[in-house]
């Protein structure tokens, strides 16, 4: 999971301005919104990218009235595969949104790439999320699905072809769908929101190309339950929640080998996990 990513900067950047100010600025036509942060633990969909060790993300996002936004997030990686270049995730967004009445629609599309690295591990993934908030409280409903290419295909078959570093089926493409509901609610008169998220994953039961995958295990399910406290005065956020997945043991001994490939390989990747983050809004 992109753990920062399951805080929107726009809701943070609510949290971090005084009501008084939000109401007196008259809306402009082009907004530019950002975030940048330290996490204990780089949880993309409940699996660490960072080998459980911690990572610097941060993004921006430019919205004009109209509802376009393009928008981008970057996140050092520990070396999930073996991607080559910076060793690092850049995440390209655009997209429209637009709210009737208490509802808001989203829809658009990210493109994950790593700097430098190879190309067939780059994959764009359209997605559509709808929101609505009631009082204190906020749900999201969302669709990702990723169409085949080749990022997603099951170039190995099992962990021993992925370790020799021999591919069983080059070339394959594959599609993947993922799908989350995140809910946060406000404690009244206090700065601290608490925070939810559940989400399920299905694709390829294999590994793509340098041992990449999106759905690593075939399907699974990843969920976190956490609460973020909104420093008074500050544009910090300092988040804690706890991540996990139903990937079991026999399963995240699979993936560990080429993920560990110049790592540690100490524990699994998938587990249960308290994940720290500390954020600034602009």
């Amino acid at each position: 999971m992109k753990y920062l990513k399951y805080i929107p900067a726009a809701m943070l950047a609510a949290f971090a301005l005084p009501a008084s100010a939000q109401d007196a600025e008259p809306p402009k036509p082009i907004t530019v919104s950002g975030s940048v942060g330290l996490v204990s633990d780089y949880r993309f969909r409940g699996v660490s990218q960072s080998d459980e060790e911690l990572a610097v993300q941060g993004g921006f996002t430019i919205a004009h009235e109209s509802g376009v936004y393009i928008g981008t997030w970057g996140s050092n990686l520990a070396g999930w595969g073996t991607f080559g270049g910076a060793n690092m995730e850049l995440d390209l967004v655009a997209g429209y949104k637009r709210t009737f009445d208490a509802v808001t629609v989203d829809i658009g599309a990210t493109w994950y790439m790593y700097p430098g690295g190879f190309d067939n591990t780059d994959f764009i993934e359209p997605y559509i999320k709808v929101s609505g908030t009631l009082g204190p409280a906020s749900l999201t409903a969302g669709l990702a699905y990723a169409p085949k290419q080749e990022a997603l295909g099951a170039w190995y078959f099992n962990g021993t072809s992925a370790f020799n570093g021999v591919y069983d089926d080059p070339g394959d493409k594959n599609d993947n769908l993922y799908l989350w509901v995140d809910g946060t609610a406000g404690v009244p008169n206090t700065p601290i929101t608490l925070k939810g998220h559940v989400g399920f994953s299905k694709g390829n039961s294999g590994l793509g190309p340098f041992a990449t995958s999106v759905a690593p295990t075939g399907e699974y399910m990843d969920w976190l339950l956490g609460a973020d406290l909104a420093v008074p005065g500050t544009p910090l956020t300092l988040g804690v929640a706890y991540v996990d997945t139903d990937i079991n043991d026999n399963e995240a001994f699979y993936l560990q080998p080429s993920f560990s490939k110049g790592q540690d390989g100490d524990g699994s990747i998938a587990n249960g996990k308290v994940v720290v983050s500390l954020t600034a809004v602009f």
